[in-house]
């Protein structure tokens, strides 16, 4: 992975290439962001609330168009005007809202008054082994109703529906939140070995960082839109000094707080005669 373009990028998985982008009523949020992850990556997508992270994310799956058909490209096709990339499971792209797409059929509610069997079991053209694999994996009971299962529950079926065809990407933003911490390490094993034994590519946004010094490769970190490092995560100097990714994180976003509340009021508010704002302010508008 590296921060800016190089001669190997038509090799990676993901290539933005000077990136702008920005909601109606703001300055952009991206300016001249550039990204390249290589096959076989699992790469944390770490910062502050309102960073960049989700938006990021949904531009890497499509959700956004942006510039060129050459600016954000996954599997060296446009993330945006490839339709084929979802459609066919090559990109998946799990987020936090109780839905999953599906192919042609679109967003496919997860709380409706229907069985779980129903939902998993309605997506065709699926292997029975790796269906079987992951409902073991998730502790899944085919026989829960989806309108009555509890959040963590409701998690496990939208995690299977999203894995079933066998991704080269994945985007994954905050959806091990409402896991337990053993499904949540068997699921982070699991996608370590799609990594490992199929070359796939995982973008994972979280905040919680328990177990993940060994599980990640890379790691990149968003202040603001800017990506601020880009690195091999055994090439973080940080690492070496400290016990753990959170503690490394967590200095970096304390100091980040620090660098904002030394700015002039007037950059950290909003005022009705100016059309910009921060992108932690437009967090609000998400």
């Amino acid at each position: 992975m590296a921060a800016k373009k190089n001669e190997n990028e038509k090799g990676n998985s993901i290539n933005v290439s000077g990136m702008q982008f920005g909601y109606e009523i703001q300055t952009p949020l991206f300016y001249d962001f550039n990204l390249n992850i290589s096959p076989g990556s699992r790469c944390l997508l770490v910062g502050a609330n309102g960073s960049g992270k989700t938006t990021l994310l949904k531009i890497l799956a499509g959700k956004h168009m942006v510039g060129g058909r050459d600016v954000v490209q996954v599997l060296n096709r446009s993330a945006f005007h490839d339709t084929q990339l979802v459609c066919n499971g090559e990109l998946a792209y799990l987020g936090g809202s109780w839905s999953k797409t599906v192919g042609s059929a679109g967003e496919i509610p997860l709380q409706g008054d229907f069985s779980a069997e129903h939902m998993i079991f309605g997506v065709e053209g699926i292997d029975p082994v790796r269906r079987e694999k992951l409902i073991d994996l998730l502790e899944i009971d085919l026989q829960w109703r989806m309108h009555k299962v509890s959040d963590g529950q409701r998690r496990r079926v939208q995690i299977c529906m999203g894995l079933l065809i066998p991704f080269k990407v994945l985007l994954l933003d905050e959806v091990t939140v409402d896991l337990d911490v053993v499904a949540r390490m068997d699921l982070l094993e699991f996608f370590k070995e799609e990594c490992e034994q199929r070359g796939a590519t995982i973008v994972y946004a979280t905040h919680i960082f328990d177990g993940l010094e060994t599980w990640a490769t890379h790691l990149a970190y968003i202040q603001e839109g800017e990506l601020k490092r880009a690195e091999k995560l055994t090439e973080t100097k940080e690492l070496k000094s400290s016990a753990n990714l959170l503690s490394v994180v967590e200095s970096w976003l304390r100091a980040e707080t620090k660098q904002e509340k030394k700015k002039p009021t007037n950059q950290n508010k909003k005022t009705s005669s100016s059309p910009f704002m921060s992108s932690r302010q437009m967090a609000y508008y998400r």
